[in-house]
């Protein structure tokens, strides 16, 4: 079954894929489509949770997405604390759920584009919201440049933004393995990918002006660069820089 589903998702992921702008480092580069940005909500504590997390190693195969792994932690408490887990990732489930005015969150649950949320483990309806916002060109033109430990973020918006934009700096781990001894998913071993480890606001953006930010990004591993409008809500741009 796992392989009909990576056939099925390459499959239509090329179906929807479009030309990317490509642009030298630090540059900005014309309008452009950018990857989509696939948050899943799991837990190392749910038995629901594992076909999601291995669907979306599957998405982050794919350079049309930046897949990410947010771990909450509110299934602690059935005798599995999750190693990954941080309340902070909790919180940002929490205020989506707010934005569109649900009082329910749920793992496994995927949000699409920081807009289209998807619960439960529904490869093709996931696969469909991608091809959706893939169809896209942004306002926003966003360059990243690394330098040493540092980050520079430079974008520019035409129009300008009606509502700002957040933007934000993730850092995650693309690879660990755990083996669960406890709780709904004792006994099994886990390989999850794309484990968000940090991810911090660096600036509020008006979208009015240009925006030239320098931002700390100490150590190796990739950094993905988001500008989100508030809520949180559309993703208007996303980078990533290894």
């Amino acid at each position: 079954m796992r392989h009909i589903v990576s056939a099925a998702c390459g499959a239509l992921l090329a179906l929807a894929s479009t030309a990317h702008a490509q642009a030298v480092e630090g540059e900005l580069p014309p309008a452009q489509t950018y990857p989509v940005v696939v948050e899943l909500y799991t837990s190392q504590g749910c038995s629901s949770c594992p076909p999601a997390d291995e669907f979306l190693a599957e998405l982050a195969a794919h350079r049309d997405v930046i897949a990410l792994a947010l771990h909450v932690d509110y299934w602690d408490y059935i005798g599995w604390a999750d190693s990954f887990a941080q309340p902070a990732f909790t919180e940002r489930q929490k205020r989506y759920a707010r934005a569109v005015k649900s009082r329910m969150i749920y793992t496994p649950q995927m949000i699409i584009g920081g807009l289209d949320r998807v619960e439960g483990n529904t490869p093709d309806a996931v696969v469909k919201l991608i091809g959706k916002h893939k169809g896209a060109v942004s306002p926003v033109r966003l360059a990243v440049e690394r330098q040493g430990d540092t980050v520079v973020i430079r974008a520019v918006a035409d129009p300008a933004l009606a509502a700002g934009a957040e933007v934000q700096i993730v850092r995650f781990a693309p690879e660990a393995t755990v083996a669960i001894e406890r709780g709904e998913n004792a006994g099994r071993t886990v390989t999850y990918r794309n484990i968000v480890r940090e991810w911090t606001k660096v600036a509020d953006w008006p979208g009015t002006a240009p925006l030239e930010v320098t931002a700390p990004a100490a150590g190796e591993g990739p950094v993905v660069v988001i500008v989100q409008e508030p809520g949180p809500a559309a993703v208007l741009a996303a980078v990533r820089v290894d």
